[in-house]
């Protein structure tokens, strides 16, 4: 997420305005620069270079990817710079970036699902399968917005599938005590 403007131009530690992390500040020059370079200007040394053009002199971030742009490449569009491959990539056109603070983790909640489930045991009726579909259709879903791996969706597979397999076992179970007592009424009747 971009962080604002003003707290970047201080420097230090800012916070982000939608989780409120503490985020160290580093600036390159060219980002706080007053006055733009010239097209051919070179890269001083501590200074930023441009990403296409290493040996030129960056005049700005592009608020699509944040790579450094030198005044050749700097494209100003929608009241932002672009640089060629972000807007190359828009189909001409440059899209702001998609903010996405959070994201619904479904491993937790097919793992939680049957262990929840367990609280209520008649709930495992269902718990079971739910948790087998939702791992499998949200097996190819981004997991986090931190590095996760898959071992929920397995384990919540392995659960779903053993609570199902409890409840047919004893469906059928209940099904021949019940057909066997059917059999064994209808016959001393006799």
């Amino acid at each position: 997420m971009p962080l604002p403007k003003l707290t970047l131009a201080a420097g230090g530690v800012t916070t982000c305005s939608i989780c409120h992390a503490a985020n160290q500040v580093l600036l390159y020059p060219a980002l706080v620069a007053q006055r733009p370079a010239a097209a051919g200007e070179a890269a001083a040394e501590g200074e930023s270079a441009c990403f296409d053009h290493p040996g030129k002199r960056a005049v700005a971030a592009c608020n699509q990817c944040g790579r450094f742009v030198c005044q050749l490449c700097a494209i100003e569009m929608e009241g932002g710079v672009w640089c060629p491959s972000c807007v190359a990539m828009g189909a001409g056109r440059a899209r702001t970036a998609r903010a996405e603070p959070s994201r619904t983790l479904y491993d937790s909640i097919a793992l939680t699902a049957p262990l929840g489930a367990f609280l209520i045991w008649p709930l495992t009726f269902i718990a079971g399968p739910t948790s087998v579909v939702l791992s499998i259709v949200k097996w190819r879903q981004p997991l986090s917005l931190v590095r996760h791996s898959r071992w929920r969706f397995v384990a919540a597979i392995i659960l779903g599938l053993a609570e199902t397999i409890g409840w047919i076992a004893i469906i059928f179970f209940v099904i021949a005590r019940l057909t066997r007592g059917i059999s064994v009424g209808s016959g001393a009747g006799k």
